[in-house]
């Protein structure tokens, strides 16, 4: 009976439990309905409200049309003026442009409109017309900004072609967020915003759109590939048109065009320069070229075939060319020595600040970047083919080669040009996953790899190869920024402490090659004159300027072997980058084909052939075409005819 009780209370729980819990199942059940009711009903009250916003819109484009009409007209004016403020940091260099330099800033804002008419043909919608300009306008104004700030050097179109290794460049940068760049972003989101709220529209004809965008995309292309049209409206607008054959004329090109105008004018300068086919291209002028009497006596001295190293180190330069800085005797105090035990000299280097494949181009293939009509990135120009550098030279010659850089792999697409030429080893070093081709252990000096490492690993090379063996290095411990010493506004100083260490590690690095019993010779030079930080650069302090800066384009070099070396046929003047490679040659008696002939006469009889140099030395079209054909053509040189 107890039992039985037992059952029925347990059962009578049970279900006041089971009732409990569909009667809280109810109320939760209710509370949902209810709180979806009430996001229904936010949902829909925000829906209203944004449907009321647009419907309000929609009456602003009629309802306000001079006003409209007042913000189109003067968008191009407001966005050429925020970028112009925004990358010279501030409005004082804008008004003394507008006041000393009229003509090319109504050229700029002729552009600019001519662009915003286009868009407007096309999209009709003013607001996004306005968003689409000024992000392409404060994106540009935002690069050069930074660019100028990190190098010195202007932005011009055909860097763009760069922006794929942003992720690579991102190191190099000095990239300040200020509260004037903050400003201006927020005065440019306000004017967007404003035209979005009045809503202006472009309401011609599609024939009249059509007119608009057509002449606009017409004398846009006009301005960039038309001589004929171009030159007399450069003319009319007094446009500063000076042959940019440096650096610094080319930032003073920039001083009196502005931004937008020398965007526009550069671009149609690098267009007008471009690489195209030299007249009289064949296989027999090629032929006639090479026809020269071959000087075949080359044997590697009875055979003996020295390792050759190629050190190009980066930003480094001799800054005691200027007799007015007081720099430190210990900074080159081994680079001092390297150069007395060997031998040393100045030689013409293609570029200044940057660009540094410009250098290692004329160093791989022997040829002058003049000869392509000087493009910033050469590698750029190459044929999609096997290609005659001198790696591949010396693979012919039973040499090991190998190319070290201790940087991205990717950057300027090396790890996928530079097998082309001939190298066998790639060895990387990618700082930003981790990655790297370095058998020996890896140190930073500041942010990239410490030239110690790099040396350490050419000795590793030389010790571990069988064969003999040809290595050409570009250095990274050198670049920019140089924000990392004592002081971090310290920045020549700071330079000068890289320098410092890279010569120490350059002296342990020639003692471990005296220990090594394998005849080796090096060539060392700097690629370039570092990037220094614009107005503030040391180069401003010096005076530097487009007459006088050919010293910038000037590097010292030198030769050193563990063996006795015979350097007696070195030129003692000074001679382009190009002909490194036949110097090179020429010490370690390695055999001549026609083409290394000729090359080595025109060292002979033109040593400096480099328009940043010396923009008034004439272009040889016989060089240019052995260039062309190397580099882009058919390669009518690579077996030529020959007088015996």
């Amino acid at each position: 009976m107890a039992e039985k009780s037992k059952e029925i209370i347990n059962s009578e729980t049970e279900n006041e439990i089971t009732a409990a819990e569909d009667k809280m199942s109810d109320i939760s059940g209710a509370a949902e309905n209810v709180g979806e009711k009430i996001q229904d009903e936010a949902k829909k009250e925000k829906f209203a409200r944004l449907k009321k916003f647009f419907a309000k819109r929609a009456t602003h484009t009629d309802k306000f049309k001079k006003l409209n009409l007042f913000l189109l007209i003067i968008f191009p004016i407001f966005i050429m003026s925020i970028a112009e403020i925004t990358q010279g940091k501030g409005a004082a260099p804008y008004i003394k442009l507008w006041t000393h330099h009229p003509g090319p800033m109504i050229f700029g804002l002729l552009i600019t409109a001519a662009i915003f008419i286009l868009l407007l043909s096309i999209i009709r919608h003013g607001w996004a017309a306005v968003a689409i300009q000024s992000i392409l306008f404060m994106s540009l104004a935002t690069t050069e900004l930074f660019k100028y700030n990190t190098n010195g050097n202007h932005l011009i179109l055909s860097d763009m072609r760069i922006a794929k290794s942003v992720k690579s460049l991102k190191s190099f940068a000095y990239i300040k967020i200020t509260p004037q760049l903050i400003l201006a972003y927020i005065i440019v989101i306000a004017f967007i915003a404003l035209v979005f709220y009045f809503n202006p529209k472009y309401t011609k004809k599609a024939v009249t759109r059509t007119a608009g965008a057509s002449a606009a995309i017409i004398a846009g292309f006009w301005m960039i590939v038309w001589p004929k049209f171009y030159k007399p409206v450069y003319g009319f607008f007094k446009v500063d048109t000076t042959a940019a054959t440096n650096d610094m004329l080319l930032k003073e090109k920039f001083l009196n065009n502005g931004f937008v105008t020398f965007l526009v004018q550069t671009a149609s300068e690098d267009y007008a320069n471009r690489l195209k086919e030299p007249d009289d291209y064949n296989k027999e002028h090629i032929e006639q070229i090479l026809n020269i009497k071959v000087d075949k006596s080359g044997d590697f001295n009875g055979g003996v075939k020295p390792n050759v190293i190629v050190i190009m180190s980066e930003s480094y330069a001799d800054f005691r060319v200027f007799d007015q800085l007081d720099i430190d005797k210990d900074v080159y105090k081994y680079f001092d020595e390297a150069c007395n035990e060997g031998k040393s000299g100045r030689i013409i280097t293609p570029t200044y600040a940057s660009w540094t494949v410009r250098s290692e181009f004329e160093l791989m293939f022997g040829l002058p970047v003049k000869g392509l009509n000087d493009p910033n990135m050469p590698q750029r120009e190459l044929a999609d083919r096997e290609l005659p550098a001198l790696a591949q030279y010396y693979d012919s010659w039973g040499y090991n080669t190998a190319y070290v850089h201790p940087f991205q792999a990717n950057f300027y697409s090396r790890s996928k040009v530079y097998p082309r030429l001939g190298f066998k080893n790639m060895i990387f070093h990618d700082d930003y996953d981790g990655t790297t081709d370095f058998t020996v252990d890896v140190e930073h000096y500041g942010t990239y790899v410490d030239d110690k490492s790099v040396y350490d690993q050419l000795v590793d090379l030389v010790k571990t190869s069988d064969d003999p063996i040809y290595i050409h290095t570009t250095t990274m411990q050198n670049h920019q920024p140089y924000n990392q010493g004592e002081d971090p506004n310290a920045e020549f100083d700071n330079y000068l402490q890289w320098i410092q260490h890279s010569n120490e590690g350059m002296r342990v690095f020639l003692d471990d090659l005296k220990k090594v019993d394998e005849p080796t010779l090096v060539f060392f030079v700097g690629d370039h004159f570092p990037s220094l930080r614009g107005e503030t650069s040391v180069y401003n302090e010096l005076g530097m300027n487009g007459d006088n800066c050919n010293i910038l384009y000037e590097q010292t070099y030198f030769l050193w072997a563990n063996y006795d070396a015979d350097f007696s046929k070195v030129p003692d003047e000074k001679f382009s980058f190009f002909y490194v490679p036949y110097v090179l040659l020429d010490i370690i008696d390695a055999p001549h084909d026609s083409f290394i002939e000729k090359m080595m006469n025109y060292l002979k009889k033109m040593p400096v052939y480099s328009t940043s140099f010396d923009p008034e030395i004439p272009h040889n079209k016989d060089l240019d075409m052995i260039t062309y054909d190397r580099v882009v053509g058919k390669l009518y040189s690579e077996s030529p005819v020959t007088d015996d």
